[in-house]
Formats: structure tokens, C-alpha cells, sequence
């Protein structure tokens, strides 16, 4: 076992079949939140799988051996909990809240349905629920614009991979390619068991001990590739829509490299909603409805990217001021830089403050890294960051070479 120096250590424990069990207890706190964070997502997908892992994360809920759907909506609901879970590229992650003194209820509950029956006609039916959520994404241009320019620009990479697969690749996924990926990809040693807030840390190994233990492990390892290209410049349409999209994306920060803490900052800087460059000179001037800058940390990989959504007669006047603001990114002053670092210290500490915020930061961080950083750990790393260190980061990430994506409306013919 281990801790790090905080008020509230971290507590990690591996069972002997891989399974990782970490814990921060808060006797302040009147509830607790626990999920199960398990290394999946899209880009472990075949192309005849693709969405297989989002429409799992359905099924977890559809019912298991011991429990059928609605015992597991009666159930979640009889102890209040804020029970969810999401999909991404790279993590699959089922979690709630409850509180304290439902804490190994949920736990078992929530223990028992990440092992679920996949059974046939739940299958079918939540197939209906997946395509018509393709359906409703696709109608909305920001996704749109997102799901094709991510996959052509990492092709043939597969961060690029549709989280939620096509109408196609969905219509033709059988029960048992599911139970295949699910046989592949969840092993006790791919997933992490996190409980933060008020519970108790002992009482949690056991119960992971006697619920899960049994499960026999194995390796479900992740090719890991820096994605790096030339640039590309893509233009996409689309009907029934009155704005145009905008999104340029290039090589950034992956998520275990401290590179990752000066972009951050930087892309505060640049493209934040508020106080930003952006802001001031594309959404105070009225030329955009929304615009934005980020770097997105990805497994062995990652990319910075602005983005804006406007009216498409100044697609061209918008491209040349944000084109002007990324050609300087150390064009800001000290208090730019301050104005950054207060920001995101306080939505780390905003979000910090709840068990449920709490175990997100330690589920993805450990995913990444195998290392947690207290609270107090994160803040000190952004507290130190610095104008060389922002240097340092475009030294190796020169925020160049940006490929290109629009989204332009269709003209109804």
C-alpha cells in the first residue's frame, strides 16, 4: 500500500488477479462515489466492432446473471444513487454516488453488473436505442464536424475511431462479437476500482475481494503509437444547418507528459470561453457564436486544436484572426499567464470538492499514468508552471502545421 502527501491520502491496493483498488477517504463528506474504470474504448476496436464498446456500457445495465434490468433500476433507484456511465476512445467507466451508509450495497451492486449476461433479447432491443442515438449525434453539426475530422486526421490510427460506429457496423454486430470484446478487453488487470469520499477503506478491499477475486485474469495489452502527420484541409457538408464549423487540429501533448500542464495553461490563454484571446477578439466582436482552444491528452498521443462555430459568410475573416492569434502563442503577458493558472486551480479545486469530481480525476489519472496526484499534488504542478515551461512545451509542440476541417451548409436542392 501506498499514499502520497496529502490531508487525504491515497490509498492502493492490486489483488492477486490484477485487479487495482484505490481509495481516498473524506470523513467529511456524507456520501462516497465509486466506479469501475476499465482501459476500453474505441480505439481498441476492430472495424467490424466499431461501437461495440459504447453499446456494452448500454448492456452493463441491461442485466447479469443475478439481476435482470428493472431489479437493476429498482435497486439504484431504492438507494437514491446518481448512478451513470460514458464511452470514450480510450476509457469505459461506470460509476455513481450514494450516500455513506449505502456504500457496499452500490458496491456489490455495481460489482455484480460490470459482469453482465448480455442477453439476447435485451441485445436487440438496446440495438433500436444505439442507432437511434447515431441518428439524433449525427443531427447535430459539433459532433458531426468532430467524428469525420478526427477520423481523417488520425487515419490509420486508431484514435481516430468513431466512439458510437455507424448505422452499418452497429445493424450488423451480433451478441456474441460483444461477448468476444468483452471477453478480450475486460480482465481484472485492465480495470481500476476507485472509492472516494466517506467509506470505509478495509470494508471496500474485502467486499472487492469476495466479489470480484475469483476472476481469472489476463493480458489485454494496447498498441501504443505517437500519431504524428502532414498537414490535410477537409471540407464537409451538410443540409439543414445555418452555421458553419470550424476546427484546426496539429500535434500536441499525450497524456502522461508534463508537456501536458503548459498547454493546458496555454490553451486557457488562447481559447478559453472567458478572458481569452478568443474571446476578445472573435466572441466580445460578435463575428462567432462559440470558439475555443484545448489540448487533448490522449494515450501515447494527443492533439491541441481551436475551433469555432459562425455564420458562413465570414468563414474567411474568422480563419485569418485565429490564424494571426495561433501564429504567436507566447504573445501574452504575465497577468495572461496568471489569469490561466487561477482558472484552472480553482475548477481543479471547484471540482475537487466532491467525491464524485474527486473520482474522476483519480480513475483517468491512474488509467494513464499508474500514479495518482492528490489535489494538492495537481494544483503545485500548475502553480509552477511558468513562461519557460510554456517555451519548453512549443519547443516540441510548435502549434504548426494545423490541418484543417470545415463544415460548410449543403445547399437543399
Amino acid at each position: 500500500m501506498s499514499t502520497s502527501k496529502s490531508h487525504n491520502p491515497i490509498l492502493h491496493e492490486k489483488l492477486s488477479n490484477g485487479l487495482t483498488v484505490i481509495g481516498e477517504v473524506n470523513k467529511s463528506n456524507q456520501s462516497a462515489a465509486i466506479g469501475y474504470f476499465v482501459r476500453t474504448g474505441s480505439r481498441d476496436e476492430t472495424e467490424q466492432e466499431s461501437g461495440v464498446s459504447h453499446f456494452l456500457e448500454h448492456m452493463i445495465f441491461k442485466g447479469t446473471e443475478k439481476r435482470n434490468a428493472l431489479e437493476i433500476t429498482f435497486e439504484l433507484g431504492n438507494m437514491g444513487a446518481q448512478a451513470n456511465a460514458y464511452t470514450s476512445e480510450e476509457n469505459t467507466v461506470y460509476y455513481g454516488a450514494v450516500t455513506s451508509e449505502y456504500v457496499p450495497h452500490f458496491q456489490e451492486l455495481l460489482s455484480d453488473m460490470i459482469r453482465p449476461a448480455l442477453d439476447p433479447q435485451e441485445f436487440e432491443t438496446e440495438k433500436k436505442v444505439i442507432l437511434e442515438e447515431i441518428a439524433l449525434y449525427q443531427d447535430r453539426p459539433h459532433f458531426y464536424l468532430f467524428e469525420r475530422a478526427m477520423r481523417d486526421y488520425f487515419a490509420p490510427h486508431p484514435a481516430g475511431n468513431s466512439v458510437l460506429g455507424s448505422t452499418s457496423s452497429i445493424s450488423a454486430l451480433t451478441r456474441d462479437q460483444m461477448h468476444a470484446y468483452y471477453t478480450r478487453r475486460y480482465a481484472p488487470s485492465n480495470m481500476v476500482l476507485v472509492a472516494t469520499g466517506n467509506f470505509e477503506w478495509e470494508r471496500l478491499l474485502s467486499d472487492a475481494r469476495l466479489q470480484l477475486g475469483s476472476w481469472q485474469d489476463h493480458s489485454a495489452e494496447r498498441k501504443i503509437e505517437r500519431h504524428s502527420r502532414s498537414p490535410i484541409s477537409k471540407t464537409y457538408y451538410k443540409k439543414n444547418i445555418s452555421q458553419a464549423h470550424y476546427l484546426l487540429v496539429t500535434s500536441g501533448a499525450s497524456a502522461t507528459e508534463n508537456h501536458r500542464y503548459a498547454l493546458s495553461l496555454l490553451s486557457l490563454i488562447i481559447g478559453d470561453h472567458s478572458g481569452s484571446k478568443f474571446y476578445w477578439e472573435l466572441i466580445q466582436k460578435g463575428l462567432v457564436e462559440s470558439c475555443g482552444a484545448d489540448n487533448d491528452e490522449k494515450d501515447g498521443t494527443g492533439v491541441f486544436y481551436a475551433h469555432a462555430s459562425l455564420g458562413p459568410e465570414r468563414v474567411s475573416e474568422v480563419k485569418e484572426i485565429i490564424a494571426s492569434i495561433l501564429a504567436k502563442p507566447l504573445d501574452f503577458s504575465d497577468e495572461d499567464l496568471e489569469r490561466a493558472r487561477t482558472k484552472v486551480i480553482s475548477r481543479i479545486i471547484f471540482n475537487g470538492e466532491s467525491p464524485l469530481g474527486r473520482l474522476m480525476s483519480i480513475g483517468t489519472q491512474h488509467l494513464y499514468r499508474e500514479k495518482v496526484n492528490s489535489l494538492t499534488e495537481t494544483v503545485e504542478a500548475f502553480k509552477k508552471i511558468t513562461r519557460a515551461d510554456i517555451e519548453k512545451a512549443l519547443a516540441e509542440y510548435p502549434l504548426t502545421n494545423w490541418s484543417e476541417f470545415t463544415l460548410l451548409p449543403e445547399e437543399n436542392s
